[in-house]
């Protein structure tokens, strides 16, 4: 019923995600979210931020920032990252999405998404057939249309937290 909002992982941080792997992998982009994915709310971007990028492009990974926020933001994010950019991206359409694998040259083979909304994130990048990563919201301070959405995303969490568990019950029983 909610499969095209689950994510196909689920991490605690952007911050504890092993690029280097995902990029042996073969995965070349990363589209990000930027609030309550990389840093709090409406904040500029961070030296862990500024970390991040300057390791993705040291390994080879392209990226872009994908939000439904107006250019002022996103600008002042980017700021000290310096990377692509699209802003009012009206996720969860895939339009974005395609037009981000675009300006890196990547397709839905060789790019994934990393986001902290269901509703949003998860939703846009299966739409366009991509890998998603969901991470926990970095602070708990959210505009209220936002408080919202988590409250029907709790719910969706609810029943991918079971299906995850009728997985690996199957799992168990078919190795033994």
């Amino acid at each position: 019923m909610f499969k095209k909002l689950y994510p196909d992982k689920w991490v605690e941080s952007t911050y504890q995600i092993d690029f280097r792997n995902l990029y042996e992998q073969g995965y070349r982009g990363i589209i990000f979210d930027i609030d309550n994915t990389l840093v709090p709310h409406g904040a500029p971007a961070d030296e862990r931020a500024v970390r991040l990028f300057d390791t993705l492009r040291d390994i080879g990974m392209d990226s872009v920032l994908l939000s439904n926020n107006d250019r002022a933001r996103v600008d002042l994010f980017n700021r000290d990252i310096g990377t692509k950019i699209l802003c009012k991206a009206n996720k969860p359409s895939a339009k974005g999405y395609r037009r981000a694998m675009e300006m890196m040259g990547t397709d839905t083979k060789t790019t994934i998404v990393i986001g902290d909304q269901l509703l949003t994130d998860m939703w846009g990048a299966s739409n366009a057939g991509l890998y998603k990563v969901l991470v926990n919201p970095i602070h708990p301070k959210e505009e209220i249309q936002i408080v919202l959405k988590r409250r029907l995303e709790k719910i969706i969490l609810f029943f991918y937290k079971r299906r995850l568990k009728k997985t690996e019950a199957l799992s168990k029983r078919t190795k033994a």
